[in-house]
């Protein structure tokens, strides 16, 4: 705990500089403030000056549909991915899992409020084209009269309702990276990984993708609801996590088969009604932007569960139930980022083809390279990711029933959003294997043999999930 402590420390002794002059920088705003910046594909309304005589007031429908979305995706966090999660596991390291995405979820969301927020979506000045500034540290200036901006002239929304969907979205990517850590990980190298990773990774690439002046938003890149802020850079994160860990003790030889299979499908399904929140949501709005992605969710979806199912029966001569959930999940990843962008018939054709290459990418993929990605948190996030990332940019066309973008050309857009994907992997796996290496230095990342043996849940926290 001393070496925890000594590196949370650290940590902000860091930060303290720079947060300390942005505090005395942060003058609170008069009137309605506006946020310039807002995640999809098209550049929000413009700011809602203070001054204007006619300020634009929320509407209570749009206010509403953003609050029922935040609650959506809190569902996905806890406990539909800690369920999801939890299944597939051993049951002596249950409980590790449901703490680790609990604690993770509980430390961002501070986070966010204190500097988070402020880094993703302030205007960083000079640096703006990577990070903001922390002209909002502890939301300074943040009443419940600031407004932000949404995707229409003179519409906003309450600032508080865009910092908590905002939130969420932070907390759900570094619960992700969970997933390829599971069952060997120290619990207090998590916690200061995930503090490290949120600030350099995490923060820099929201802002490039969504924030007004980021690198990647002006150059037209599309992420209507986190391809690559969310899922490319969690699942790059597990992947370099898992390499750094080292495999666990005993796989590929011992089995290691989910331990409670119907848990996992309760934690699909309770991702699956969330992600309408951090889909549909992402819109801002309660129009029909909105319902198209709400559609896409539901189809894209549908096609990958059935997509993943097919092939692993024709492979392996059964379809199981994991197989279901997975391709669910890969199509709920790989929707994301095109979810309002492109028609129906065109997030069909996302899911089925992110079900059939994650189940490529969870079995061959990962068993050429013989890494212990240990939930498949790359494979299916990362690689479904990939595929939504790339598709989007070309079933977005109008010709295929997409929704278009001011001078769009196919191959244009292709190499636009490739050069996204490209600066993402990149950004999060150099991050990410710095702070596993520092951590691992420092406070060791894996916990003793011993230990491993015997299960976290007793090893780091003293509990079981089960008492037989």
């Amino acid at each position: 705990m001393k070496k925890l402590f000594a590196s949370f420390g650290l940590i902000l002794a860091l930060l303290a500089p720079g947060l300390a002059a942005a505090q005395d920088a942060a003058v609170p705003m008069d009137g309605a403030a506006a946020v310039e910046t807002a995640p999809a594909a098209v550049a929000p309304a413009a700011a809602v000056p203070a001054e204007t005589a006619a300020t634009p007031v929320p509407d209570k429908g749009d206010t509403t549909w953003m609050m029922v979305s935040t609650l959506l995706v809190v569902l996905m966090i806890v406990p539909g991915v800690a369920l999801f999660y939890g299944g597939l596991v051993r049951a002596k390291n249950m409980l590790s899992v449901l703490t680790q995405v609990m604690a993770i979820f509980c430390l961002i969301s501070v986070l966010w409020a204190v500097y988070g927020y402020s880094l993703a979506f302030g205007d960083g000045g000079g640096m703006n084209w990577a990070i903001g500034d922390l002209s909002k540290l502890f939301l300074a200036g943040i009443t419940p009269d600031s407004t932000a901006a949404t995707f229409s002239d003179g519409v906003v929304i309450p600032e508080f309702t865009f910092v908590a969907f905002q939130l969420t979205f932070a907390a759900i990517t570094v619960a992700l990276i969970v997933g390829g850590l599971a069952e060997r990980v120290k619990f207090s190298a998590l916690l200061v990984f995930a503090v490290l990773w949120f600030t350099f990774s995490y923060l820099p690439i929201a802002h490039m993708v969504w924030a007004t002046g980021g690198y990647l938003f002006e150059k037209g890149d599309l992420d209507f609801a986190g391809g690559t802020v969310v899922h490319i850079n969690a699942g790059v994160a597990a992947l370099v996590g898992a390499i750094v860990l080292g495999k666990r003790i005993g796989y590929g030889r011992d089995a290691m088969p989910p331990h409670n299979l119907p848990m996992t499908m309760i934690g699909a399904s309770l991702l699956w009604v969330g992600w309408f929140g951090f889909n549909a949501g992402s819109n801002l709005e309660a129009t029909g932007g909105a319902a198209l992605a709400f559609i896409n969710t539901i189809l894209a979806t549908a096609a990958a569960g059935l997509a993943w199912m097919f092939a692993e029966w024709m492979v392996r001569g059964k379809p199981s139930l994991l197989g279901v959930a997975s391709g669910v999940v890969a199509g709920l990843v790989a929707i994301t980022p095109a979810a309002g962008l492109v028609g129906p018939m065109g997030g069909i054709v996302l899911g089925a083809v992110a079900g059939v290459v994650c189940l490529w990418g969870v079995s061959g993929l990962k068993s050429a390279l013989g890494y212990d990605d240990s939930l498949d948190v790359f494979g299916i996030h990362g690689i479904g990711g990939i595929i939504g990332a790339i598709g989007t940019g070309i079933f977005v066309s109008p010709t295929l029933g997409g929704v278009g973008v001011d001078g769009y050309t196919l191959a244009g857009q292709v190499m636009t959003q490739a050069s996204g994907v490209l600066i993402t992997i990149v950004w999060s796996a150099v991050v990410s294997f710095v702070a596993f290496k520092l951590i691992d230095v420092t406070l060791g990342l894996r916990v003793a043999e011993e230990q491993e043996r015997e299960g976290l849940d007793t090893a780091s926290h003293g509990e079981r999930a089960y008492s037989v």
